[in-house]
């Protein structure tokens, strides 16, 4: 792993206290920390969620928009009232969780059209630091040993490689929620790519996807070899921009999470597909779109091809030195489909 405390960069504490149920708790945010985080810190220390948290005497009016940095709003020191009724522990369905928005939202952004924008989102002072927190918290299953001299492939499962909602709600069997050619697949880019499970779900979950799906514990030609099971959204943090000109935050799956473990992986190497744009903010050019696959009952759906494609484009390029030279989507028109079909013409 890397040496991370190399990496920080001093930022200004603010301190700050709170009355809620007649107790005084304390939180110490930073400058790069926005009215978001102060929020989420108010649930974990109270389990009241955001949007029940009703916060009194902080600032003179409205609070301010989610986005708002702290900085901005010259509150160190103060103290405020909270109130606001807790969430129980009971367990949720997962897609059901509010800190778990993304697998059933289908609001996206796209940065690959914007370098500009990506390279605001990557030398954020919070952004960085929330990459090195998330490295920290990050808990990797490994299932299979890493093998020597391997691509990386870092991969999304809902609505990428299975349709989720008959899968939870067990109106479909396990295999015929999965993507048509998903275990060809794996089997086709197997010899050229290590494969990572990157998911928004707890790791019980997850194992049991995984097994119904036959993708771990089978005897099939391939083998994935390490999961990160993200629940709480320890290693999934959100990020603020603009979306048709209104501020929009979404959560995002940064790949130096992962490089910061596996130091061997790196945008070199390593290329992430996901039917979200948006999980690739902090890392564009390594994030590869594929359309999301959903009504698995359907007739289109079981004609969907788009595994068959994506395996022969990924076997393409594995025989590429440096992935930094490959744009999988190099314009709005243009992705990583229209090479595809260059090399099938040639």
């Amino acid at each position: 792993m890397h040496n991370l405390k190399d990496e920080i960069i001093p930022e200004t504490k603010i301190p700050l206290t709170f009355k809620w149920s007649g107790r005084e708790y304390k939180v110490d945010l930073l400058g790069s920390d926005r009215v978001y985080d102060l929020k989420t810190s108010l649930m974990s220390l109270t389990k009241v969620p955001p949007e029940r948290q009703k916060i009194l005497g902080l600032v003179k009016g409205k609070l301010p928009p989610d986005q708002e940095r702290i900085a901005d709003l010259r509150i160190a020191g103060k103290s405020f009232t909270l109130i606001g009724t807790p969430e129980g522990d009971e367990i949720k369905d997962p897609s059901k969780l509010e800190f778990l928005p993304d697998v059933v939202n289908d609001l996206d952004v796209d940065f690959a059209d914007n370098p500009a924008a990506a390279a605001v989102y990557k030398n954020d002072l919070r952004n960085i630091r929330k990459v090195r927190e998330a490295t920290e918290k990050l808990q990797i299953n490994i299932i299979h040993p890493l093998r020597d001299g391997k691509r990386l492939l870092v991969l999304d499962i809902d609505y990428t490689i299975l349709d989720t909602k008959p899968l939870t709600s067990g109106s479909l069997p396990p295999a015929e929620c999965a993507r048509p050619g998903l275990h060809e697949f794996l089997e086709a880019i197997y010899p050229y790519y290590d494969i990572c499970i990157w998911s928004q779900t707890s790791w019980i979950w997850l194992e049991t996807k995984l097994v119904e799906l036959g993708m771990v514990g089978s005897t099939r030609n391939y083998q994935v070899l390490f999961v990160c099971a993200v629940l709480d959204k320890s290693c999934m943090f959100a990020v603020f921009t603009e979306r048709n000109g209104q501020p929009y935050a979404h959560h995002v799956k940064a790949l130096q999470i992962i490089w910061n473990h596996f130091p061997q992986f790196s945008a070199k190497n390593t290329i992430h597909v996901d039917d979200l744009s948006r999980n690739f903010a902090l890392n564009p050019n390594e994030g590869l779109k594929i359309h999301a696959f959903k009504n698995a009952h359907t007739e289109q759906a079981q004609a969907d091809r788009e595994l068959q494609k994506l395996a022969r484009y990924m076997v393409h390029i594995a025989a590429i030195d440096d992935f930094r030279t490959l744009r999988h989507k190099a314009s709005f028109s243009k992705t990583w489909k229209h090479e595809l079909r260059r090399l099938t013409q040639s």
